[in-house]
């Protein structure tokens, strides 16, 4: 499977980057500076230099073109103003979203955030709550598109804590923390399950093994 993966440089992407070429995946990864390729490299992942912010529809797709999957992992990550929330986690996921559609490349993960299924209080800091904002956009764009197998993912609070590789995937989890190192393997879990599309899911540590989990959600399609 050819996987390309918006974010490439970021946390979760680099984990999950790992655990696909590993299994023999043909991965690229997205990325904006190209001091960045080392690291992806040296995993066997290609690296593209590419920026979501301010490339063509046509760009992202001649990346996209041969794919068998996309992931949005991109963020405009922590000390980014509201602005990028926008630019960033909202338009860069909806580009890559288009190219994808036009490219071929059914299957779409995006990781979104806990939080991004309501409004935030009016109390919440006012450049977290654009980023939830700019989640919940993007992930109505794209679940309302028929021509990608889109899975949502809505991980609890992140930490850098050891995976796992035990979770809690459903619909509705409650809050909670999750490891990214859980979170990569979910998401490698996923890729592979074509009955987890149309599906939004949320994600915290649990007690049952990460295939399990995705299994019994899967299940639930039949």
């Amino acid at each position: 499977m050819r996987i390309v993966i918006a974010g490439g440089h970021g946390q979760i992407a680099l984990r999950l980057e790992h655990l696909l070429t590993a299994r023999g995946d043909e991965v690229a990864g997205i990325i904006r500076k190209p001091e960045q390729a080392g690291d992806l490299l040296a995993s066997g992942t290609e690296p593209v230099v590419c920026d979501l912010e301010s490339a063509s529809l046509e760009d992202v797709v001649k990346h996209l073109e041969g794919a068998d999957a996309a992931v949005f992992a991109a963020g405009a990550g922590p000390g980014s103003g509201a602005a990028r929330k926008e630019t960033v986690d909202h338009r860069s996921a909806v580009l890559f979203a288009d190219a994808a559609e036009r490219a071929g490349a059914r299957r779409f993960l995006i990781i979104s955030s806990m939080g991004a299924s309501h409004e935030p209080p009016p109390d919440t800091d006012p450049v977290f709550a654009a980023y939830l904002r700019a989640k919940a956009a993007a992930d109505d764009d794209i679940r309302a598109r028929d021509g990608l197998d889109w899975t949502v993912l809505r991980p609890g609070r992140l930490t850098n804590d050891p995976g796992t590789g035990r979770v809690k995937l459903a619909e509705h989890t409650g809050r909670g923390e999750i490891t990214r190192d859980d979170v990569a393997a979910v998401l490698a879990a996923l890729l592979d399950e074509p009955r987890t599309a149309g599906r939004t899911l949320e994600l915290i540590n649990g007690d049952t093994p990460v295939a399990e989990a995705v299994a019994a959600v899967a299940a639930e399609r039949g």
